[in-house]
Order: C-alpha cells, then structure tokens, then sequence
C-alpha cells in the first residue's frame, strides 16, 4: 500500500509579543509577584497576612519607583518585606529587560534580535546598534553611583545607627535615590517623616539631591558624558536639551520657591544655609524623588502647585525617573516659540527636530493632564478630600514621585486602584501603553483632502 502523508504549511505563525508587549506584560508580573511575596506573614513584622490590595499597591509603588505608601515602610514591613521592596525597586529602576539581558550574556547565549528590540524599547534607546554594551554600561554605571552614595551616606549612618544596621540603611536609601523612589526606613523616629530628621544634615542632603538629580538625566546622557569628556559641544542634541533643562528645573523652582516661602512662619526657625538647603531639596525632589526634608503640609498654595508641576514634568528619558520628562517640556516651548516666530519647523541647538515630534509631543501632554484631572477628580469623589490633596496626589502617582499631603494610608479601595493606574501607567509610559494595544496594521494606501481648521 501507498503511505500517503499529509503536506505541513510551508510556515506556521507563531503568535509572539511584540517589543512594547513584553514591556508591559514584564512589569505587570514582576508586580503581582511582589505583591504575592508581601502579603505573605514573613513580610511583616508582626507576621500578620497583608491584603491583597494594599500589597499590591506597595509592590507597583516600588517597582515604578513612585515612593507611595499605605503603610510605613520601616515600621510595618521585615527585613525581608524591605528587601523585596528594595529590589522591585532597582528592577523598575533600571528596567527587568537590563537585568534580563545581562543574565543572558553572563550565561554566554546569543541574545537575539527580538530580545535587543525589545531592550531598545525598554530603554528608550535611539537605535538597536550597540544595545548589548549600553546594557553593561547602564549596570556599571547604577553599580559605581549607588555604591559611592552609599558610602557617603554610611558616613552618617553607622554612627547613628551601628554598623550593620547604618550599612544597610545606606544602601536602602542610595538606591532608593538614586531610583528616583522615595522609600525610606525612616520610620523609626516617627512614621512617614521620610528625611525630616535630616533638614539640617548637609552631607545627606547633597548625596541624595546629587543621586536623585543623577538618576534623573538618563543612560544616554550619562555616556555622552563620558564619550566626550563632558565638553558640551560635542553632546547629541537629546543630551544638551536634557542638561539644560534640567538645570532650569532646578534653579528656577528653587528661586521661585525661595521667594514663595520667605514670609512663612513655620521655616523661622532655620539659619539662612538651612533654609536654603531645604528649599533646594524640595524643588529638586519633586522630580520623581518622592523623599522630603521639610513638612510639605506646611508649603503655601503656591509652592504646593510649583511642586505638582514639577511632578508632572519629571525626570528625563531612558533615565530611572518618571513623568512626562524633560524632553517634552523642552519641546513644548520651543514649538510655542516656534508658532510666534511664524515658522513649520522645531529648532533646537542649531538642529532640527523630527517632524514626528509636536504630534508626540501633544500627546504625551495631553494623556497627562487628562488623566491628571479625571483621577483627581475620582478621588475627591471617592474620599471627600480636598481638590489640593487629591491633586497633589495624581501628580504624584502618574510622575512617580512619592510626595504626598499625607492622605494616602486614609484613601478608600477605589482611590488606590486609581492611583496604582497611574503609576502603572507613569513608568511605563503613556506612548508604550498605546502602542501595545494597538492593532497591527499596514500602510494607509491613501491620504483624505488637506483642509484648514481655525486653531486659538
């Protein structure tokens, strides 16, 4: 007999994640991961079950190092509870797909071309070429600035605190700056009183400005720096808009929030220095930071809405901060300016801009001020805080900040699941979460008529 066989498809799909689907999907397990682990009694430290929901909402805090909290972190979680906060920390911080392709080099696999796009897109990185010696330049670079922050930290700790326990606090909060967390194990001179202790201490001060600030301007930024021995000229336009952004961000917060405090009673008490070290923290921290030296409550209304603006913005791209990043304020007013001037065409650094860019631009802007005001308003709907704290709370989520009023603990189910959203969507970003659900589709194969529209 004739053994007939039946012919197999010349090629079988195989349905894969895309680049930005795996992003996604990857930070989503590493969270509910975190969250099983906290819930667990070994994490507390009265070894009692958490919720579900409040572990939860820890566990996406820390991996999209927010820094909010329903419960202090030092006095409510074990050693253990804080380690597993501290390394969903330094995951989200620096990207699971980092840690992923680095895992695979030491094991000597060849890493293939879907898992370098999809760590180009984790990144953010310009083009695929070199992606593999960024990964290990990002891991030495995270590895040299938290062990130097930790060492000058320790410097305070360890006569405060004793050996082991300084050490160990050092680390937890140099990594935690320089992540752009907020985490702090603080809690034991009083619950959430984040650096309080240390308004006076310049030395703690400076170390966790310059690792939240450092955090802050990105990977790319950090080896354009390095390649060019920091002469300015020869940066790429991304870096010489980051840099100057950034020191803007800085220094006019810090002036404007100078002045705005001046009268205020309540800072009376500090010394010139101490003042003015306490208004350079907290403009700086609001850069997706999340710690504190001063009682925010005490701020007037007008630094209070300086700081959520500066929670909006955040830090920069392809950097371990959050929020709609400095590269979008920067290109945002240089289109205004380019409008006044009459002109079709972004201009920055003697250097032109992508036409894609205003549409990018736009946006970004326009997902967050969306979602800012709609979870705000949900809040107050949800718990009767005022319009201020509620506020004050969605820019700290959706920048991944940490700052808070102090509502968070008293926030009601509803409220926590909106503002892990906004974390959620925070750090993995507004464009990536769009694109991830998007429907694959081919080129448009024609264009509508061209007609004007009246704008302003």
């Amino acid at each position: 007999m004739e053994r007939t066989t039946a012919k197999m498809p010349a090629r079988v799909k195989k349905h894969r994640l895309s680049p930005v689907k795996t992003i996604v999907l990857g930070y989503a397990v590493i969270i509910l991961t975190g969250a099983l682990l906290l819930t667990l009694p070994i994490s507390t430290r009265d070894w009692v079950w958490t919720s579900f929901g409040n572990a939860l909402f820890t566990a996406t805090s820390a991996t999209c190092v927010t820094g909010l909290v329903v419960f202090d972190t030092y006095t409510y979680w074990s050693v253990f509870g804080q380690i597993v906060i501290l390394l969903l920390i330094q995951i989200g911080g620096i990207g699971f797909m980092t840690l992923a392709i680095s895992a695979l080099t030491l094991t000597k696999r060849k890493i293939g071309l879907r898992d370098r796009f999809t760590l180009q897109e984790s990144v953010n990185a310009p083009q695929v070429g070199g992606i593999v010696k960024m990964t290990r330049f990002i891991l030495l670079g995270t590895a040299i600035f938290e062990i130097s922050g930790a060492a000058l930290l320790a410097f305070r700790f360890c006569p405060e605190y004793g050996l082991l326990k300084g050490i160990y606090f050092a680390i937890f909060h140099s990594v935690s700056a320089f992540c752009n967390a907020g985490f702090d194990l603080m809690g034991g001179g009083g619950k959430f009183s984040s650096l309080v202790a240390y308004e006076h201490d310049p030395l703690v001060n400076l170390v966790i400005i310059a690792l939240i600030v450092i955090g802050g301007l990105g990977f790319f930024v950090w080896r354009d720096i390095v390649l060019n021995k920091g002469h300015f000229r020869k940066f790429r336009l991304h870096s010489k808009i980051v840099l100057v952004t950034t020191a803007a961000l800085i220094l006019v917060p810090f002036l404007m929030m100078t002045l705005f405090e001046s009268n205020n009673p309540k800072f009376a008490q500090l010394s010139p220095g101490e003042y003015a070290l306490g208004m350079l923290f907290q403009t700086v921290t609001p850069r997706t930071a999340g710690f504190n030296t001063l009682d925010l409550t005490a701020l007037s209304d007008a630094s209070v809405l300086l700081v959520i603006f500066l929670m909006l913005i955040g830090g920069s791209p392809s950097s371990t901060a959050g929020g709609m990043k400095t590269t979008t304020l920067a290109m945002m007013i240089s289109g205004v300016f380019t409008a006044f001037r009459q002109r079709k065409i972004i201009e920055s650094f003697h250097r032109r801009v992508s036409d894609d860019a205003h549409v990018q631009v736009i946006s970004v802007i326009a997902m967050y001020i969306l979602l800012f005001f709609l979870s705000g308003t949900l809040i107050c709907a949800f718990d009767g805080v005022t319009i201020k704290e509620a506020l004050f709370e969605t820019a700290s989520a959706i920048g991944t900040v940490g700052l808070t009023l102090g509502i968070t603990p008293t926030l009601s189910d509803p409220s926590k699941l909106v503002l892990i959203a906004l974390m959620f969507f925070g750090r993995v970003g507004g464009l990536t979460l769009l694109l991830a659900f998007r429907d694959q589709q081919g080129a448009v194969p024609s264009k509508y008529p061209v007609e004007k529209i009246t704008i302003g």
